[in-house]
């Protein structure tokens, strides 16, 4: 009914011309007679045509309020705007809820979910912003609130509140504007302040917001004047040693606090000691097979004791890169010890001889980590187990060697002690090896590993752990067959591979009130700050990615931002994350699978390369595995690629590098790659996407051109 009379009165007094500024100031004195002939029936049309106006999402709103201040001055215009606009935005806002909300939120549940809590848990604040910082239009925060939980009471509020200020600087503007006569009067010092006002209001606004925002999480917190250091690192693993690496180079004082093994977990018990178990495992494999090689009578028996002595060899060979000494050459202060954050500008040391040492600091980065997760599984602790952290402290090859987990580290784990010697069971709850890749992927995975020996249960959950005469043995039950018997497998270790949970206890972090996500990492933004904007975080106890290469990414931009960030602050960037997993065959990714392609229903085109044809790799007899792509329908840029074969974590990078620069798979297929290589591979990936857009037409009128050529 509102609508069809705010329609009625627009028709009748011609208001539809005010949503140009040419119209505004050609019918200005106009206005203003009927306003000082008619002041209230020319202010009630004015207001239910704004009401209208933003209640209809139709765009004019600037125009109106220019003209709010042009017909009725700066208080009366202000009053007029500031109630017409919050109502209007109301309705708005319920037309959205009532009309789509059920539909939408039903269609995107998962994608608005994190939104949905989001604004639950913080709306007022994220609207608020929105309303005093005009990114977005007017008419769109309206319609895209409605989707939201947030009640229309709260809106209106926030609404009438946010917006009181930009509404007071348009206003202002147009009752500048009302006094143009000529050119001349546009260098009038009011009309010029009133369009500064303009242009610097989005800025001040946001630092306003800023300030606010600040001012409540450091409030009960007091700002020391000076500070001991730049930056306090706490965490000696990828992301902090870049980090302090980072902080040390441009001459910043740094701390680095490191409570273990400097290096963190990929120096001493991940990437480093398992890739020289693989190595290991490898060999005695490649021994096994020197037959087929031309090679009679090599035997190789394995001593696991040595090979456990290589692992730790190979670990101290890369140790001095991560040294206390590299380090401190470097000009980072190393302080051995376990640190407790007591503020956001200080930090407490518990150092190896049991003193305490505060350090004061003006920002602070949390690089600590993640530790293996143990499930709850009964009987599992009493029975004693193994994770990826204590399994390097084995001196003898177990005999039945079980491994709970079927993800990247389950896998490599048990395919190397399988080689090795160990009768190998791997039990996996999901259906399938390696979830998160292609099930082409997993299937040459697990036919590997079945090929070396190893007994794989998927679709299969731990029940129990038992021990019976001083056997121990787990029970398990496959998942996949309702009411299936209980499958009893006995071992001598077992290995614990189902993930890493982040270290996130004993920092200090639940008494400052930095908050964790659903996936019990610390909750940051996309500059990697925390609630406290000079307390950043990094690594695998920031996720999203528990990868050392993508720790030490972050770790420039957390240095960057918080060394620099009052000049320029960046935003992590992960849309080019590579991994590899370096089972036999390796498999890496960058980019989409094929599997998340469809389920996020983007259109792709698949380009496929069987490495089996490939040169070298019959030469070498690694032929297996494939190199697949993903494009954009009709186009060579690359949505992802994952590569199954020898050496695929080496071969992905020149897609990484592809993919960072926006390079399409013409460049690559026009760059010369050595022959005979196993790097051909791309180029002969690059070649299947040209032949599939082969123009044939055009093929086809070349081919009697030629035929016409030889008569």
């Amino acid at each position: 009914m509102l609508a069809l009379l705010a329609l009625a009165v627009w028709r009748q007094y011609d208001l539809g011309a005010l949503l140009t500024l040419d119209s505004l100031k050609a019918s200005r004195d106009a206005l203003q007679a009927q306003v000082l002939a008619q002041p209230l029936a020319t202010a009630a049309a004015f207001f239910a045509v704004y009401v209208a106006a933003a209640a209809l999402s139709i765009p004019g709103a600037l125009v109106l309020t220019l003209a709010g201040g042009a017909m009725f001055g700066l208080a009366w215009g202000l009053l007029l705007i500031s109630f017409a606009s919050s109502l209007g935005a109301l309705l708005a806002f319920l037309a959205a809820r009532y009309l789509l909300r059920d539909a939408i939120q039903a269609r995107f549940n998962k994608a608005l979910a994190p939104i949905n809590e989001g604004v639950s848990k913080d709306g007022v604040a994220y609207l608020l912003t929105l309303r005093l910082v005009p990114v977005f239009p007017f008419w769109l925060i309206n319609l895209l609130m409605g989707l939201t939980p947030m009640g229309a009471a709260r809106f209106y509020l926030v609404s009438q509140i946010g917006m009181l200020a930009g509404t007071a600087v348009y206003v202002n503007a147009g009752t500048q504007l009302a006094a143009i006569q000529a050119p001349s009067d546009i260098f009038t010092p009011g009309l010029l302040g009133s369009f500064v006002l303009l242009g610097l209001f989005p800025l001040l606004a946001k630092a306003g917001v800023g300030w606010l925002e600040r001012r409540k999480v450091y409030a009960k917190w007091p700002r020391p004047r000076s500070f001991d250091r730049n930056l306090v690192v706490i965490g000696a693993g990828a992301g902090g040693l870049v980090s302090a690496y980072i902080a040390a180079a441009v001459k910043a004082k740094v701390t680095l606090i490191e409570g273990h093994k400097m290096g963190g977990d990929c120096l001493n018990y991940g990437c480093v000691p398992s890739k020289a178990l693989i190595r290991s495992a490898k060999m005695a494999r490649q021994l096994k097979k020197a037959h087929e090689f031309g090679l009679a009578d090599a035997a190789g028996r394995v001593d696991f004791a040595a090979v456990m002595r290589r692992v730790h060899e190979v670990i101290r060979a890369i140790e001095p890169h991560d040294s206390v000494e590299r380090y401190t050459g470097l000009g980072v202060e190393v302080l051995q010890g376990h640190a407790r954050i007591t503020g956001p500008w200080s930090v407490e040391v518990t150092l190896a001889d049991g003193t305490l040492q505060t350090l004061s600091t003006k920002n602070i980065v949390i690089a600590t980590g993640a530790a293996p997760f143990v499930p709850p599984i009964p009987g599992l602790k009493e029975a004693g187990y193994l994770s990826s952290d204590t399994v390097w402290g084995l001196s003898e090859l177990p005999k039945r060697l079980l491994v709970l987990g079927g993800g990247p580290i389950g896998s490599e784990l048990a395919q190397s002690f399988a080689r090795l010697g160990s009768s190998v069971t791997q039990v996996e709850m999901a259906p399938r090896l390696m979830a998160r890749e292609d099930p082409e992927v997993c299937e040459l995975v697990a036919a590997s590993l079945r090929a070396d020996g190893v007994h794989l249960l998927t679709g299969h959950r731990a029940l129990r752990v038992e021990v019976l005469s001083g056997e121990k043995r787990l029970i398990a039950q496959n998942i996949a067959q309702a009411g299936s018997a209980e499958v009893m497998i006995p071992f001598d270790e077992l290995i614990c591979a189902v993930g890493r949970s982040p270290r996130v206890s004993g920092f200090g972090l639940e008494e400052l009130g930095i908050e964790l996500t659903p996936r019990k990492t610390i909750a940051t933004n996309a500059y990697l700050q925390t609630r406290y904007p000079n307390i950043y975080a990094v690594g695998d106890v920031a996720g999203p990615y528990q990868f050392t290469h993508t720790a030490a990414h972050q770790a420039w931009y957390a240095a960057v931002n918080a060394l620099f960030g009052r000049f320029r602050k960046f935003k992590a960037d992960y849309r080019v994350i590579p991994w590899a997993t370096f089972t036999d065959p390796e498999v890496a990714r960058v980019g989409l699978s094929e599997t998340e392609a469809q389920e996020q229903g983007i259109a792709y085109e698949l380009s496929k390369y069987g490495i089996d044809d490939l040169d070298r790799a019959i030469a070498d007899g690694s032929a297996h595995g494939f190199v697949k792509v993903l494009t954009e329908p009709g186009r060579d840029r690359i949505l992802g690629v994952t590569i199954v074969g020898e050496h695929a974590g080496d071969l992905l990078a020149e897609y990484v590098l592809a993919m960072k620069h926006g390079l399409g798979l013409n460049k690559i297929l026009g760059t010369i790659h050595t022959y005979p290589t196993l790097a051909e591979a791309n180029k002969f990936a690059a070649g299947e996407w040209k032949r599939a857009h082969a123009p044939k037409k055009l093929l086809a009128w070349v081919g009697r051109f030629h035929a016409w050529e030889r008569r």
